[in-house]
């Protein structure tokens, strides 16, 4: 059964801050890591706010 959402577990977009770079690069390397293929690695990086155009540290994961 599917939660249900209210007002108070919603959190508005001022509220949401931007991930440190070493941490959305960690992450970045998590995902590539457990990821099947290329497609799924950039699907999941950018379902997560992660991907090459939205982290000053996605330049990292192509140099390593």
């Amino acid at each position: 059964m599917a939660a249900k959402t209210t007002s108070e577990n919603e959190i508005s977009d001022d509220e949401l801050q931007p991930v440190a770079d070493e941490t959305a690069y960690q992450a970045q390397r998590v995902v590539a890591a457990y990821a099947a293929d290329a497609d799924e690695c950039r699907m999941l990086l950018s379902m997560l706010g992660i991907g090459p155009a939205g982290s000053g540290a996605a330049n990292k994961i192509e140099q390593s």
